[in-house]
């Protein structure tokens, strides 16, 4: 009778723990969008990710937030490429990026000039299988005024038209890094 009494004491004691326990949020991470990425400071910038939602994220909490990275490269990783691109929209044909100076986000509309969908990361079109690495992206044709891109996410590569002001902006302005 003892036992039966202690073994259903632990099964409620076990369940409890498992039900109070796990609605806990140990082990967070945050995700974003790398903007800066300073080796010799140890630091890197980035836009939250609202949603955390892998499939749709969402890239607008400002301000950025910059982590001090730990003192051992080591436990890093390696170190990740910045980006401004937040958001590709194909139904509204525009770009959403962050401009630094103004701390802020900007839409840009362009106009489409190809667009592939179902590219997939080892695609010919955007893997080089000689080399065994992806190809470089963005492609930006000053003398055609366009500019390639490559959503792995999406699985869109999109070549679209701007206003010559935004050809002469950096190629990070239209890449995106994740974190």
């Amino acid at each position: 009778m003892i036992r039966k009494w202690m073994l259903t004491a632990l099964l409620c004691i076990t369940a409890a723990a498992l039900i109070f326990g796990c609605g806990k949020d140990y082990g967070k991470v945050d995700q974003g969008r790398v903007t800066e990425f300073d080796r010799e400071k140890g630091t890197v910038t980035l836009i939250r990710d609202l949603k955390t939602d892998p499939g749709n994220p969402e890239y607008t909490q400002l301000p950025p937030v910059t982590y001090t990275l730990p003192k051992n490269y080591g436990d890093n990783g390696s170190e990740p490429k910045t980006g401004y691109r937040m958001k590709l929209d194909t139904k509204k044909s525009q770009i959403i990026i962050f401009e630094p100076n103004a701390k802020n986000f900007k839409t840009i509309d362009y106009k489409l000039v190809k667009q592939t969908d179902g590219v997939e990361k080892d695609d010919p079109i955007v893997y080089e299988k000689a080399t065994g690495k992806a190809k470089e992206f963005p492609v930006i044709d000053k003398p055609a005024k366009t500019i390639t891109i490559y959503s792995r996410r999406q699985k869109i590569l999109t070549t679209f038209a701007v206003a010559d002001e935004y050809l002469e902006l950096p190629a990070k302005t239209w890449r995106l890094e994740t974190m």
